[in-house]
């Protein structure tokens, strides 16, 4: 019986090319186009961003920005609205984001598209939306009046625009957080004694804190940047609802492009803290609760 001579075989080659050459799989070919493809879209992502920052480095004009006092004044409106904006959508949004993930109800799911809405309206959409419910000819203009209470292009008018586009991030990622907790460690809870205030402060929060801590950036981030809901619903005045972003746009229309830059650099590095702040001290951590017992 006559053997097969090596690399004569019926079956297929181990591998083919110049001795010591390693044969290329399709999948490594797939992987490397596939980090090719999001290296550059990356890129494109993070490319502006750091362009404009450089930009305000280099020439200066943060600098100069930073010792302006139309922005610092706006930085801190932006600040201190943004602030009372999150505290409104967690006491608001909290118990919310508690019964869409818990309850079982009739028109859940009108609720869940009413909560998303604002999401992928356009911000002017929105703005012009709030100024016929709350402004002075809109539907609870009369009884404000009555009280006294002037609400559009006030600063109370910042505060409900900025609260009305960046509630959903809070209350969907609440959502989604409250539902992903083990309703069994809530049991043994109650079991033990606890009431449903303790439950829900010392094993339902901290159990989902991560996901309410990143949609409270997620919030305050969306807040921190309004543009289009403020400025038709709160207008553009100075020191009373000017926050940062229409600084930039005042700028820009003003021709003064350095300072438009400027202030638009501070919101970036602003933004770009509070997340590094949060990946640095990780997140989950902030919203544990049982330090509060």
């Amino acid at each position: 019986m006559i053997e097969d001579a090596p690399g004569r075989s019926g079956g297929a080659p181990a591998s083919v090319g110049r001795p010591g050459q390693r044969a290329r799989s399709p999948g490594q070919w797939g992987d490397r186009s596939l980090i090719v493809v999001a290296a550059l879209f990356a890129l494109f992502l993070g490319l502006p961003v750091l362009t404009l920052v450089l930009r305000a480095i280099l020439d200066g004009s943060l600098v100069v920005a930073v010792a302006s006092p139309v922005v610092l004044d706006a930085l801190w409106l932006s600040l201190v609205t943004t602030a009372v904006s999150l505290v409104i959508t967690v006491t608001l949004g909290l118990p919310l984001a508690f019964v869409l993930a818990r309850r079982r109800f009739r028109g859940k799911g009108w609720i869940e598209a009413i909560v998303d809405l604002p999401i992928v309206l356009p911000p002017s959409v929105a703005g012009l939306a709030l100024l016929l419910v709350f402004g002075r000819r809109g539907l609870l203009g009369a009884p404000f009046d009555v009280v006294g209470i002037s609400v559009s292009f006030t600063t109370i008018a910042v505060i409900l625009a900025q609260t009305f586009v960046s509630a959903p991030f809070f209350i969907r990622s609440a959502r989604a957080g409250i539902a992903g907790v083990d309703r069994d460690l809530e049991d043994a809870a109650r079991v033990d004694g606890a009431s449903e205030r303790q439950v829900f402060r010392t094993i339902t929060v901290p159990l989902a804190g991560a996901a309410l801590a990143a949609g409270l950036v997620m919030s305050w981030a969306r807040s921190l940047g309004e543009f289009g809901a403020t400025i038709m619903f709160a207008g553009n005045v100075e020191l009373r609802t000017q926050t940062l972003p229409l600084v930039v746009y005042s700028e820009f229309q003003g021709g003064d492009l350095d300072a438009s830059i400027a202030a638009a650099a501070i919101l970036v590095l602003a933004a770009v803290g509070v997340l590094f702040a949060v990946r640095v001290f990780h997140w989950g951590k902030i919203m544990d609760a049982r330090g509060l017992a």
